[in-house]
């Protein structure tokens, strides 16, 4: 990548901020900019970012760039995972989906739907929830979706065996996972 501060998508350049000595200094107007025409790339031209999304945005942005500055200020903690919860349709997964386009020097994390997870115990087994308590970062869509799983007859809460692992894997090595949900926090 020649310029950090530039992301090329579609032959068109993006700033999203300037350089300060080594230091990195992101602009959100600019990173907004981005994001709407990067969301129309991934998800057509009826993508749009809404003004009353914009202080989620920043946060999530500042999360994602790990701007130190703001985290204190914000209750962030940049050594865990993110949990978006809301209602069905409100762009959660397109904002996961989305946000990982802006620090395309990091390795980014998958998003992979619960349900997807829970399919592929009912045929592979426990060899599912193994393969994804490895060290790469995942974005875990729809907690709550799925089905109890089954192999061989035998029930299985996939997501939360998965999730315990997942777990163990951050307090041993520091791995952050993602997850979007329906649920509240009671559920």
């Amino acid at each position: 990548m020649a310029n950090p501060c530039e992301i090329i998508e579609g032959g068109i350049t993006y700033p999203l901020g300037s350089m300060q000595g080594k230091k990195m200094i992101y602009d959100f107007h600019k990173m907004l900019v981005y994001l709407n025409a990067k969301g129309k790339l991934l998800s057509g031209p009826h993508f749009k970012i809404y003004e009353s999304d914009h202080p989620l945005l920043f946060k999530l942005c500042n999360y994602i760039i790990a701007d130190k500055t703001n985290f204190e200020a914000m209750h962030l903690d940049p050594k865990k995972g993110l949990i978006l919860s809301g209602p069905v349709g409100c762009g959660k997964t397109s904002l996961m989906k989305l946000l990982r386009h802006l620090v395309p020097h990091l390795r980014p994390y998958e998003v992979i739907p619960c349900r997807n997870i829970t399919f592929a115990f009912n045929h592979l087994g426990y060899k599912v929830i193994q393969e994804h308590g490895d060290g790469n970062f995942y974005c875990f869509d729809d907690l709550g979706t799925e089905a109890i799983g089954r192999h061989y007859g035998k029930d299985c809460n996939v997501m939360g065996e998965l999730i315990c692992n997942r777990y163990e894997l951050f307090l041993k090595h520091k791995i952050k996972t993602h997850i979007t949900t329906n649920l509240n926090a009671t559920e």
